[in-house]
């Protein structure tokens, strides 16, 4: 993300028309896409679809102008530090839209960055809600249950819909006329595969999340925690899931600082969902607050979650942010299903101690299966569309008035 870099143009479509532009940044997003994606192109094979995401969205047969995963970051502080460049990139996005005129506009999680584009895409008359025709819509809709609740209001200017994958969600906006519709959950997709299961002789699962920055603070949590857990269980074997190259790195580079794990901790790559090789098997699981916290709790993984960020970050959140949990699990339970050690408490003994209550306490297990079984009710929608179903409903005029 250097200066170097720019400025830049993103490329034009195939042949010049394009349905639909995605908008997916981060791992997650780029999977949760790229479901979309496939499914869309298996009900309308020769619909033009082009995204800014990531290489899950080129797999499913999208164009990818940019991969916006490899750059994305989190944080004030983070984002900061890289505004020249996202700033770049933000005004070609928004040249391109304008230049190639796609039908519709699907904005995928990332809000920082896509609520702006479709205020842009407002002011500029580019958009219905501009005067113009092209459809604004946004998937997976921002957490305004947790943060920046006003901002529900100026969605409502910019949009022309939000499709959520929370059952709680499309109350938020009731009183702005912004039609909000709960389309369930990707991982309770039929197509879903979990990447991860549960086996009680498997080894030690340890997530740090999937943004450089994030791994780079959260890692030396789990393995401390790991490493704390040997005392007790010697033969112990971990495995550090890691999403791309870029993390890949980080994480060898930090497991050479922990000689005294030697072979006992692996690395190993992971999709965000399990469509690319077998679910691996885990015993217990530390994880960071991220998606794959959700992955392990539909697969009844018993865990603990660790978070540290910036302290500057931190004290801004603690501001901001008004949940009682950071694990969606914990929040759409409402108990914690995964207990939340942040910042100071996640230490190398309390996530030790969370690891032998995970795999010698029967009763822990039990109560993560009964857990996970209300997780899938409440997250399985209440009718048989899909998010597809809804982005083609809007693209063709056939959504309900």
């Amino acid at each position: 993300m250097s200066n170097a870099m720019l400025p830049f143009a993103l490329p034009a479509p195939p042949d010049g028309g394009v349905d639909l532009l995605l908008i997916a940044g981060e791992h997650s997003g780029d999977e949760h896409a790229a479901r979309v994606v496939r499914e869309l192109k298996l009900k309308q094979p020769n619909l033009r679809v082009c995204a800014l995401g990531g290489p899950e969205i080129a797999a499913a047969g999208g164009q990818v102008l940019h991969d916006l995963t490899a750059t994305s970051v989190v944080g004030f502080v983070e984002v900061l530090k890289h505004y020249s460049f996202f700033k770049a990139l933000f005004d070609a996005t928004l040249k391109w839209i304008e230049q190639y005129r796609p039908r519709a506009v699907c904005f995928v999680d990332y809000p920082g960055f896509n609520l702006r584009l479709a205020a842009q895409m407002r002011a500029r008359g580019l958009s219905g809600k501009g005067g113009g025709a092209i459809r604004t819509l946004f998937y997976i809709s921002p957490q305004i249950w947790a943060w920046k609740a006003q901002r529900r209001f100026t969605m409502a200017r910019d949009l022309d819909a939000v499709a959520t994958i929370f059952p709680f969600e499309p109350a938020c906006y009731a009183d702005t006329g912004l039609p909000a519709e709960f389309v369930g959950h990707p991982f309770l997709a039929d197509d879903y595969v979990s990447p991860v299961r549960y086996e009680a002789a498997g080894p030690i699962l340890l997530l740090p999340g999937s943004r450089i920055q994030a791994v780079t603070r959260i890692l030396p949590l789990l393995l401390g925690g790991f490493s704390d857990y040997r005392k007790t269980h010697s033969e112990a074997r971990a495995v550090v899931l890691f999403p791309s190259d870029e993390v890949a790195a980080v994480v060898r580079d930090e497991l050479a600082r922990w000689p005294d794990l030697g072979s006992a901790v692996s690395v190993q790559p992971v999709a965000e969902s399990g469509a690319h090789g077998a679910p691996l098997a885990a015993s217990a699981v530390l994880t960071s607050s991220g998606t794959m916290s959700l992955h392990c709790a539909l697969a009844e993984i018993p865990g603990a979650i660790a978070y540290r960020t910036n302290p500057l970050t931190y004290l801004l959140a603690r501001w901001w942010v008004k949940i009682d949990y950071i694990g969606i699990a914990n929040l759409l339970l409402m108990e914690p299903m995964y207990p939340e050690f942040i910042q100071g408490a996640a230490t190398r003994s309390a996530l030790g101690r969370q690891l032998r209550e995970c795999t010698d306490e029967p009763a822990r297990l039990v109560a993560v299966q009964q857990q996970a079984r209300r997780l899938r009710r409440l997250l399985t929608a209440p009718t048989r569309g899909s998010a597809a179903d809804w982005i083609l409903a809007r693209l063709d005029g056939t959504e309900p008035s």
